[in-house]
């Protein structure tokens, strides 16, 4: 069965007109002081690519290359630092296509609980893309996204130095016709080299990148010298970007190995380990593949399911390898059980938005950002077996803006739910929504994003296509195509109103982050997590 809810009621807010409207709205509210948060996340929206660009790029077959690399070494320079001045971070590099969030997240965590006993370091930093709730979740210091006052006056101090430095060449080029770089780089290079000035600022002596596309030509690749780098597991995902092999993309994220830094992977397939040992070689690196850690046994890693228990394993070889550079006393010994610190670190890590329980009432919300087949399989998996331990209707919430391959995703995902259940009972009712944030008022500001094609979101163009795939796949479900999150989360609030005492409604909200943080912010009302 499918449903389209009416969209008379679709304002403005959904193009990107309405996303003007909105920031004429914050300005008038603080013309007296032009410098807040809230104008910080104005400017930096300005800078990111418009779709219509995007589009043009790809038809010119325009892809990040080492001039990617050079542009950001200008724009250091610009600020006023050189890539030598990155060394003072000790920085803790990690690439991959799943769990590279989660590694970074654990490595922090550890980081954070040696501290407790230990004074060392002394500030932590970690760096992370996208973000859930509000865009200073990227940058955190000591585990905590940074203060709206921290975030405007670090956003325009690099504002400002830019401004006042608007060229530089990069003097690293062999290339004797290097150009000079002008202007502000685009959004996620700039947040890239805020966090650099901000931990610089700060007096952060360890500091965990996570990548953001690939490794080699990734705004994140100009630190020279990590105290070490690790690579999570690999699978396709970015393949106009990367490669559309699983070999392509581990060349590319083999590019953030340095000489003289330990390199640290865990078992990937046999094609993609080839690649990457052979870019270690290249760079005369000693790359070690790691198995999962036998000192895990009896640690509580949540969720219990092997491909954490990698990021684990991948987590713990990094943290070892920045402590024995940071406090002269430290030695690990693989036989002997894991440190406290370490295993607090790991138990007590908290990431949001991935394999996450929310209950309210009635309904029970499992949350987990998954982006990629593989993930969603895995986000399957865990979501069968939470609705084991409980009964009730199970309920999915999707969407995946701008990514035509996702509707190639849906039959894995109700399959696996299906087959989970002992009566075979899948998603009775399924939601694909936009990842607009509220009914009435449009993107939150932090979620505002020119670079989706304006015209497929109010049409519900992707929706539609996952509508139909899932009606195809399973025609006994109740499919909804539905314009906002808000609107998304209240369909399923209503579906109490079909379970018996005693049950419960099980919803999944999974697919992109930024639908995962849109439903994290309705649901709990916060400004950041």
């Amino acid at each position: 069965m499918r449903y389209v809810l009416s969209r008379s009621f679709l304002i403005r807010s959904l193009t990107t007109k309405s996303s003007n409207t909105i920031y004429t709205c914050s300005r008038r509210n603080m013309a007296s002081d032009t410098r807040t948060y809230s104008h910080a996340i104005d400017k930096l929206n300005t800078l990111q690519t418009p779709y219509a660009v995007i589009e043009a790029k790809k038809r010119a077959g325009i892809r990040p290359d080492a001039l990617s690399i050079r542009e950001m070494r200008a724009y250091i320079t610009r600020m006023g630092y050189s890539p030598q001045d990155l060394d003072r971070l000790n920085i803790v590099h990690v690439a991959g296509t799943k769990g590279k969030g989660s590694t970074c997240a654990f490595v922090d965590s550890i980081l954070s609980h040696y501290k407790k006993t230990h004074s060392i370091p002394r500030k932590t930093g970690l760096l992370i893309s996208p973000h859930l709730i509000a865009v200073r979740e990227r940058i955190r210091i000591d585990s905590k996204p940074i203060s709206e006052e921290q975030f405007a006056r670090y956003f325009f101090e690099v504002w400002d130095r830019l401004g006042s430095n608007p060229t530089a060449f990069d003097l690293k080029s062999d290339d004797p016709k290097t150009i000079s770089f002008g202007g502000k780089p685009i959004y996620s290079r700039y947040l890239t080299l805020m966090s650099y000035h901000v931990f610089l600022s700060e007096g952060v002596d360890v500091a965990i990148y996570e990548t953001g596309i690939g490794g080699e030509f990734d705004a994140t690749n100009i630190v020279e010298h990590p105290v070490a780098c690790g690579i999570s597991t690999l699978g396709i995902d970015h393949v106009y970007v990367l490669g559309s092999t699983v070999e392509k993309i581990a060349w590319h994220k083999g590019g953030i190995m340095k000489p003289g830094s330990p390199a640290f992977t865990i078992e990937q397939v046999p094609s993609a380990e080839k690649v990457l040992k052979e870019r270690a070689a290249e760079k005369d690196v000693d790359l070690k593949v790691l198995d999962i850690d036998p000192r895990l046994e009896g640690v509580a890693i949540r969720p219990d399911a092997s491909f954490q228990k990698k990021n684990a394993t991948l987590a713990i070889a990094l943290a070892e390898a920045a402590l024995k550079k940071l406090d002269p006393s430290f030695s690990c010994d693989p036989t002997a059980p894991l440190p406290k610190e370490f295993v607090d670190g790991l138990e007590q890590v908290k990431w949001r938005g991935r394999c996450e329980v929310k209950e309210e009432g009635k309904v029970i919300w499992h949350v987990d950002g998954a982006h990629t087949v593989d993930s969603l399989r895995m986000a399957a998996w865990w979501f069968a077996d939470e609705c084991s331990k409980r009964t009730g209707r199970k309920v999915l919430i999707f969407n995946q803006q701008g990514r035509s391959e996702a509707v190639d995703f849906l039959e894995d995902l109700c399959n696996t739910v299906k087959e989970a259940d002992p009566a075979g009972n899948g998603f009775e009712t399924v939601i694909f929504c936009t990842n607009v944030t509220y009914a009435k008022t449009g993107y939150k500001q932090d979620f505002v994003n020119h670079q989706q094609n304006p015209k497929d979101i109010e049409k519900l163009t992707m929706q539609r296509l996952f509508a139909d795939k899932w009606s195809a796949i399973d025609p006994s479900a109740k499919v909804m195509v539905i314009p906002s999150i808000e609107q998304a989360i209240e369909t399923v609030r209503r579906e109490v109103e079909y379970v018996s005492d005693g049950q419960t409604v099980q919803a999944l909200i999974t697919g992109s982050l930024h639908l995962v943080g849109g439903a994290l912010a309705i649901l709990e009302g916060a400004d950041a997590l």
